[in-house]
């Protein structure tokens, strides 16, 4: 790895901490502590000194929080439009893929070595809209890959109507992961 590479990725990491930390206070902060049936508000269960001791209960740290990356907003994606085979409906489902998450992916040059190539099997119901999920290929190393694949699969549906093609209605992707865990989709390149 290169070192502008290492310092992208460490920065990239970094910044994902610093993001888990702040939710979490956000979310700890937001929430209070749970109140009685009947409780007025403002008082609170377990917060008055102990009888026994007469000291404050000890305070509780705030729940550690794990946040997908953060992504722009979705943005709306055209209907999708009903393709005669099983290639058309391929290449439309990979560039909806793309459409649907351009923070994660990337159109250039695939690079000789990649981070992972999660392959995944996607079932369609007739209307387009993803059925099930199943992992032919689950990489080695970064596992998380896995995740923004199939992650990505739902944002992008439905795919079209398919109840015309032959059952099973079935395609399968191949995601290609770079070091900056932006992936493409094997059918584009």
């Amino acid at each position: 790895m290169r070192c502008t590479e290492l310092e992208r990725a460490v920065t990239a990491r970094v910044v994902a901490g610093r993001l888990v930390v702040s939710m979490s206070a956000v979310i700890a902060a937001c929430s209070g502590p749970d109140k009685a049936p009947g409780e007025a508000p403002g008082s609170s269960i377990g917060t008055a000194p102990s009888a026994a001791t007469g000291n404050p209960p000890a305070p509780t740290a705030p729940a550690i929080v794990m946040t997908a990356p953060v992504l722009s907003p979705r943005k709306a994606l055209p209907p999708p439009a009903t393709k005669r085979n099983w290639a058309e409906v391929r290449r439309q489902a990979a560039e909806r893929l793309v459409a649907a998450n351009p923070d994660i992916t990337y159109m250039g040059k695939v690079p000789d070595q990649l981070l992972a190539i999660p392959v995944l099997e996607i079932e369609l119901n007739r209307d387009g809209s993803v059925r099930r999920i199943e992992i032919l290929r689950q990489p080695r190393q970064a596992k998380d890959t896995l995740r923004i694949a199939v992650d990505s699969v739902q944002r992008a549906a439905p795919y079209g109507d398919v109840s015309h093609l032959p059952k099973p209605w079935k395609f399968v992707e191949t995601f290609l992961f770079d070091d900056d865990r932006k992936f493409k989709p094997r059918t584009l390149d």
